[in-house]
């Protein structure tokens, strides 16, 4: 059986690979392949020790505005005391390989693979790799819209495996989503789920809505219909959506389809364009 979670392992592709490939950006939406995610596009951070990302997704005008998404590696006894100066970032974490401890006001949690974290904005946090291999995992930042009367959300640690997924009605299971946040919640203005499809499982329509998103497929394969094309994707690739980018899809393959979805979601529109 394949690993939960696809992580990347860098390098560069040998000299002989042909150049064609999945890779495409257009007007609506994105696709980043996995082939992509190799050594020379790596990047660093201030205050990072012996750490390196890929950088899915950043707030681009007249694309996705609203967050970024990495992919982070953190080799043994790398991390971070410093990690983000801006004060208005929150933050998600996702882990997919290896362990990790995360210190959120001044309280620590260990990490494991599957493991899932939620940082407000503002909060004083740290993270260390203090085990022998290296760690990877998602790091999915916004800007957070306060509301004058609602209160800021708290910090949480949780896992894939401690939340059920809940099935979308009329699919009899073969659509389902691990929300890890209470959809009703109004202190949080994104949410970052897990959506799992059974294989032969679909989206039956092209979803068209508001809400931008970064899809990370974190294992199985698909066929996902973007605006007007058909695109196959698989563990590893990510789709990087504007708003109002018709969506739908079907499941393929023999194990199910699960990918990390981030969306903004219980916000006024701004009116200041």
């Amino acid at each position: 059986m394949s690993a939960p979670y696809w992580t990347p392992s860098g390098g560069l592709p040998p000299q002989s690979q042909l150049l064609s490939d999945r890779a495409v950006f257009t007007t609506g939406y994105a696709i980043i392949p996995k082939g992509v995610l190799s050594d020379i596009v790596t990047s660093y951070l201030p205050f990072w020790n012996k750490t390196r990302l890929w950088v899915l997704a950043r707030p681009m005008t007249g694309f996705s505005e609203t967050f970024s998404h990495y992919l982070m590696e953190i080799e043994s006894g790398g991390g971070s005391d410093r990690p983000d100066d801006n004060v208005d970032a929150q933050s998600v974490l996702f882990v997919t390989s290896g362990s990790m401890t995360v210190t959120i006001d001044g309280t620590a949690h260990p990490l494991t693979i599957g493991s899932y974290v939620y940082l407000p904005a503002g909060c004083d946090w740290t993270i260390i790799n203090n085990g022998r291999q290296t760690a990877s995992f998602h790091w999915i930042r916004k800007r957070y819209n306060a509301v004058s009367g609602i209160d800021q959300p708290d910090a949480f640690v949780t896992s894939d495996g401690a939340i059920d997924p809940v099935a979308m009605p009329d699919t009899d299971g073969r659509w389902a989503t691990t929300r890890f946040v209470d959809p009703t919640d109004l202190r949080h203005d994104m949410h970052v789920n897990i959506v799992t499809f059974q294989p032969g499982g679909t989206i039956p329509f092209a979803e068209t809505h508001v809400m931008e998103h970064g899809l990370f497929v974190l294992s199985g394969k698909a066929v996902y219909h973007l605006n007007q094309d058909w695109v196959e994707v698989e563990a590893g690739d990510y789709m990087w959506l504007r708003a109002f980018c018709p969506q739908a899809c079907y499941a393929g393959g023999p194990e199910p389809f699960r990918y990390l979805l981030y969306k903004d979601v219980n916000r006024h529109m701004p009116l200041n364009i």
